[in-house]
């Protein structure tokens, strides 16, 4: 019976009852150890009832560490369905549970990198949607802050991801108090658990002490309670001097002491199997009872437990504690040797795998090879599952290590894991440990990367170049000993490599090392991107090698748009295929000359790449390079006036960059989507994702966000639409001036600025940039870019050669489908003709603009061209009803302008043919969001069924 909990229980009953209507949602209870999140949870469970499928699993202590360890406890009655979800992501979640290595099967594509912890998140979604399939489903976690991290991200994603398939995520948290304090933001709804009210705490605690409890005892117990629901139940067992001893200690002591005082009672045998079943993390009673039975002690000795109702026996065969405080309180009370011996009797009643090797590892108490060696093989294991905890494992089998050169080399190991892991404080504590140890340049130069890294991502760009650069020019003069040559090669098959000296840091890993130093130095300035690509371009690698092409590639697509010399720029396509033959793998070694295309003005290159990139990585599940190839692909489709195909690509993008935790895709990809939104006026959305982008930063990140150079871009360009040409010209001419400004979204906002500076009369504010953009032209030679340079002349005078230059530019614009700047150019032509007195001369080209900006949705621009076109003295055509969709501008004058945009995306997939279940494996949704989304499509198509769809797109 649950007192004083109605709130709580409103909130269950919404969440159940959404579920039952075949919605999705998910509830995170918060509150401090003993406030009745545990026994909320079981009442869920029974308020659920039978018309529910209830599956269930709590973090422990232990467990921590142990990657996906809570997730398959929570799956485990689901794991005959596997064969229901696409190749990628099964293969990726057996290979998480150990059910095999994550292999491709034959005759279909590899997955990329089984240790992808995306795809693992996306199979826990399709398989939530599969055991939801027959009725609601009820998932029940208990004590979250001790889930293990890879577990908890997968079930994140997949509640991020959950929206039509009836299931109930319900999760509980420990906020203050004990070991464990829980202060992680998770995104999803929660609901604080607060203390019982006077009245309710009086009435829990009569119902445990009975109606006789002396008022003077009463008053003591509820004001120590606190309206705490667990401590009105247990600090009454708790007596006499135990009771004197707990005086003043804060409240999660006082119960593990009640906790103490009621095991203590127990018989020697049973505290003792207590402790095993404690330690054991699974609480599986077939690991349990031989465990215990190596210590003396039978399956009898638990009953003394179950009679005080300390623990009860599931039917499944796992023990349950009454409460987790009674877990912690039996590990806290027992002694450190016995803890050592339980442990090890765990470990030898276990097969052999990672959890039998992690206990021993608790077991241990002086160096041991055999161990350290072991532990290693359960971090690579762990890598190549996609789980957190390769640097525990790493740096928990460093500390076994006899040799103090192997014992530097998994320190080293252990480091690069954590920056993997994004645990950054603990990367530069590991790598400042093993860098005191070892004179090896290489290994210096593998730690600096490790720094180098975690500079990069709290913004410190500079820093980050110059820690890249010169760890890669270590090319030079470094040998590599058997420690630097053990790092090098141990995490890729977790063995020694103890060879003695040996060659130089290979050429092939200095290019990897000044890619990731060009990617730094693109944000801290022109002069660190020249000086990096210029090593690049020096480095002695082989014609053969994977990443030769790229590194040929890159500088002579970047230094030309720098004003730098360089070598001829061959096709992307060439570069593609070289960089294939020779083994590059792909994506994943293809992004940046993806990336690349863009900043010479290559942009058709880009969609033509950047399309194949992500169908590959779609494909073969490398999820997690797909927002940076899919940002590459939106912005080129955006450029080529396809704005609706940018949105939706952009929008996929976000939403994976959100999954994967990648804050500077989020921030870019927000601000890109801004951009849009101001191209047709939708003024709330483009000021919200802009600010969104500049507050995306990544941990503990000081620099400006890194969308920042689009964001201040999108805001600009919607200032220009809506007249605020002062607005407009501030914020760019600070764009095209600054730090940023070779990047790509500065580089094309100048003649935005030229336009603005214009407008205000001030047009050498536009004067350097606009040199800098003449240059930045002629180095990209390309039809669409001279005539934006020729639209910028015409503005800025004189005004005697500003018809030919317009003319000019339409000429040009004609030879390449970019219709929104096309129009752009007919506009600024149509309004100067007007102003000198040629109405009849500019009416055909505003009403040209003016039908290209209807058919773009691009509202402000329309509205300035019907202006124009109304005072030539011809009345302009009545613009178009388009109920303005928040989240789109799609065509105007087709139906499709109320769909969202994955609406649209899952409407244009099924007019192909393809399955729900197909499109679902493509768009990492399941099959009944999929299904729900196409009914919503349906009378906004005007449209009853799926065979319509075609005829419709």
């Amino acid at each position: 019976m649950l007192y004083g909990r109605e709130h709580e229980q409103a909130a269950v009953d919404d969440l159940l009852a959404q579920a039952r209507d075949g919605r999705s949602g998910a509830l995170l209870l918060r509150g401090e150890a003993g406030i009745g999140k545990t026994a909320l949870l079981d009442d869920a469970v029974e308020r659920a009832g039978k018309a529910f499928r209830v599956i269930r699993a709590a973090g422990v202590e232990y467990e921590a560490e142990l990657p996906f360890a809570g997730l398959s406890l929570l799956l485990a009655s689901g794991l005959d369905r596997l064969d229901v979800l696409p190749g990628p992501q099964r293969r990726a979640l057996e290979t998480a549970f150990g059910l095999g290595d994550g292999s491709a099967e034959p005759g279909t594509a590899p997955a990329a990198g089984a240790a992808d912890r995306l795809l693992v998140g996306l199979a826990t979604l399709g398989l939530l949607a599969e055991l939801a399939a027959e009725r609601p489903l009820l998932c029940v976690i208990d004590d979250v802050q001790w889930l293990d991290k890879a577990s908890l991200d997968a079930l994140l994603l997949a509640a991020r991801r959950l929206q039509a398939e009836g299931v109930a995520l319900l999760l509980a948290a420990r906020t203050e108090g004990g070991a464990a304090p829980f202060d992680r933001r998770l995104g999803l709804p929660e609901l604080r658990v607060a203390a019982l009210a006077d009245a309710d705490a009086t009435r829990v605690l009569t119902e445990r002490a009975g109606p006789d409890l002396p008022a003077a005892v009463r008053d003591r117990l509820l004001a120590e309670a606190a309206g705490n629901p667990l401590a009105l139940t247990e600090l009454p067992v708790a007596s006499g001097p135990q009771a004197h001893t707990a005086a003043g200690l804060p409240l999660t002591s006082r119960l593990l002491i009640a906790f103490h005082g009621q095991v203590t009672g127990l018989p020697p045998a049973t505290q003792t199997l207590l402790l095993v079943a404690a330690a054991e993390e699974s609480g599986e009673l077939d690991v349990v009872l031989p465990a215990a039975a190596a210590l003396g002690i039978g399956a009898e000795h638990l009953t003394p437990a179950e009679e005080t109702g300390l623990v009860t026996v599931a039917p499944d065969r796992r023990i349950a504690f009454r409460h987790p405080l009674l877990r912690s309180a039996i590990l806290q009370r027992a002694p450190h040797h016995q803890r050592l011996t339980v442990h090890r009797t765990i470990a030898e009643a276990l097969p052999e795998g990672d959890r039998r090797t992690w206990h021993l590892a608790l077991a241990a108490t002086a160096p041991d090879a055999a161990l350290a060696d072991a532990l290693e093989r359960t971090a690579v294991r762990t890598g190549r599952r996609g789980g957190h905890g390769g640097a525990a494992a790493y740096e928990r089998a460093a500390r076994l290590t006899p040799d103090r050169d192997g014992a530097t080399r998994r320190l080293v190991l252990a480091a690069e894991a954590a920056t993997e892991e994004g645990e950054l404080t603990r990367a530069e504590a590991l790598a400042d440990e093993a860098a005191a140890r070892t004179d090896s340049p290489f290994a210096h130069a593998l730690l600096d990367h490790v720094r180098a890294t975690a500079h990069f991502w709290r913004g410190s760009y500079p820093t980050a170049y110059r820690l890249l650069l010169d760890a890669a020019l270590a090319v030079d003069h470094s040998t590599a000993d058997g420690t630097a040559g053990g790092a090098a090669d141990g995490a890729a098959d977790g063995a020694a490599d103890d060879t003695e000296g040996g060659a130089a840091i290979e050429p092939a890993h200095a290019a990897r090392m000044l890619f990731q130093a060009f990617h730094a130095a693109w944000y801290a300035g022109e002069e660190p991107v020249a000086d990096v690509l210029d090593r690049l371009a020096a480095l002695p690698l082989a014609a053969d090698d994977p990443v030769a092409p790229l590194a040929r590639y890159l500088p002579a697509a970047v230094l030309p748009a720098l004003g730098r010399p360089a070598a001829a720029l061959p096709a992307a396509r060439e570069a593609v295929e070289a960089a294939r033959r020779a083994g590059a793998e792909s994506p994943a070694d293809l992004v940046q000359l993806c990336g690349a295309t863009l900043i010479l003005g290559r942009d058709e290159e880009t969609v033509d790449l950047g399309g194949e990139l992500v169908a590959e990585a779609r494909a073969k599940g490398a999820l997690g390079v797909m927002p940076t190839l899919q940002f590459f692909l939106a912005e080129a489709e955006l450029f080529h006036g396809r704005h609706a195909d940018a949105e939706l690509t952009a929008t996929e993008a976000l939403a994976l960059a959100q999954d994967t935790g990648q804050h500077q895709w989020v921030s870019q990809l927000s601000a890109l989507l801004a951009y849009l939104a101001a191209l047709d006026g939708r003024t709330d959305r483009c000021t919200d994702l802009a600010a969104t982008s500049l507050a995306t930063t990544g941990p503990q990140t000081a620099a400006p966000a890194a969308g920042h150079p689009w964001a201040q871009w999108a805001l600009a360009l919607h200032d220009l639409g809506q007249g605020r040409a002062a607005g407009a010209a501030d914020r760019l001419h600070a764009l095209t001036t600054g730090p940023h400004r070779h990047h790509v979204s500065a580089t094309r906002a100048v003649p935005d600025l030229v336009e603005a500076a214009v407008r205000l009369g001030t047009p050498d504010r536009a004067a350097e940039p606009y040199e800098r953009f003449a240059r930045w032209t002629a180095a990209a030679d390309r039809p669409w870019a001279e005539a934006l340079r020729l639209r910028c002349q015409a503005l800025l005078g004189p005004d005697e050669l500003a018809e030919p230059a317009y003319l000019a530019a339409l000429d040009l614009h004609a030879t390449a489908h970019r219709p929104f700047e096309h129009a752009r150019t007919a506009l600024l032509y149509g309004e100067w003709l007007r102003r000198t007195r040629r109405r009849t001369d500019a009416r055909p080209h505003l009403t040209a603009a003016l039908e290209t900006f209807d058919r773009l949705a691009a509202h402000p621009w329309s509205t300035r061209a019907r202006t124009e076109l109304s005072a030539t003295g011809t009345p302009a055509p009545q613009a178009p009803l388009t109920p303005l969709n928040s989240l789109t501008p799609l065509n105007s004058l087709t139906p499709l302008n109320s769909l969202t945009p994955q609406e649209l995306q899952i409407a244009r997939l099924a007019a192909q043919g393809l399955t729900n279940r197909d499109i679902a494996a493509q768009l990492f949704l399941s099959p009944r969001t999929v299904a729900h989304h196409l009914y919503k499509a349906y009378p906004k198509l005007g449209i009853t069924s799926r065979t319509a769809l075609l005829t419709v797109l």
